[in-house]
This record gives C-alpha cells, structure tokens and sequence, in this order.
C-alpha cells in the first residue's frame, strides 16, 4: 500500500507519518530530505523544481513492487503532485491511501511553526508568512483528514490506523 501525507508544513504530517512508519515498519520517503540532499549536493544551479518529488515517486514505486509498504511525507500541495503519487500506486498495482493532516486550530498550528526544530541539516524552515501564503489547492477527491488540533500523535495514529484497515 503507498499511503501519501499531505498538508501544510507545521500541521503535524511529519511526526504522524514518522510514527506510523515506526509503528508498521513501513517505508518512509520524507520528500524535505530528498530536496536537501539535492540542494547540497550542489548540481542543479537553479531551483530544485520537482526532483525531490520525482526522485521520491521513483523510490516509492522501487518498494511497492518488493511488497513493500510505503508512507510518503510531502506538503503534496497541487493537483498534478497528488494525481502523480495515485499513478505511482497504480503502476505498483496496490492501493493507494491519500491523507491530508490539517491542524484547525490557527493558534496551535502557529505556535508549532514557531518553535520547531530543524531536523534535517541544513534545512531553512518556512515561517508563518510563509506557510500562510502557500498555494495549497483544495481538494478535488475524497481521501482522509486527520486533525492534529489539541490531540496526541498516538491518537492521531490510532485514528489513522482505524481508517487503514477499513480501506484493506
């Protein structure tokens, strides 16, 4: 199964997907990792564009067809970012799981941008300006929505896991 995270940075998707992936020995693709090792290697002389995404696709597909589990971990802003992983899913032959992680709560989602931690070296973190003038699309197909707003991860996590074996 590739189960994909989407959302805002600061929402919670990392810590989500990271417990998940612990919690299902699953495969874990972090797409920030990926651009920072691309920006630090220093080849491409311009904006990275969609490498990091590209690059990942590539890696998740490379798992799904050893029978592999695959969580992606990417703020999958746009349409086209989104409908590329569902293709991933397809051509690996296995279900593929789309799920948003939103925070409703302004105060809280704020407050989590301004005092996180960069855990990947050499990573610069968007700010609330930042994040707040995102192009982030609506939705134009179902899939789940976690919310992280005043609730623990390990909740979050059961409360994903409820909604993974319904979909197996």
């Amino acid at each position: 199964m590739l189960i994909v995270f989407s959302g805002l940075p600061g929402v919670g998707k990392s810590t989500l997907a990271k417990a998940l992936a612990k919690k299902t020995s699953a495969i874990y693709l972090r797409i920030d990792s990926v651009e920072q090792a691309i920006r630090s290697a220093k080849v491409l002389r311009d904006d990275i564009g969609i490498s990091g995404y590209a690059a990942c696709y590539a890696l998740a597909k490379d798992n799904l067809l050893l029978g592999q589990t695959v969580i992606a971990d990417c703020v999958n802003p746009v349409s086209w970012s989104r409908d590329a992983w569902m293709r991933v899913a397809t051509e690996a032959e296995v279900p593929g799981l789309e799920v948003e992680i939103v925070c409703s709560d302004l105060v809280e989602h704020r407050q989590r941008v301004e005092t996180r931690k960069v855990d990947v070296p050499e990573l610069t973190l968007p700010d609330w300006a930042a994040i707040m003038s995102k192009e982030y699309q609506p939705w134009q197909r179902a899939r789940i929505v976690i919310d992280t707003a005043g609730k623990e991860i390990a909740c979050c996590v059961d409360e994903l896991l409820a909604h993974i074996h319904v979909c197996e």
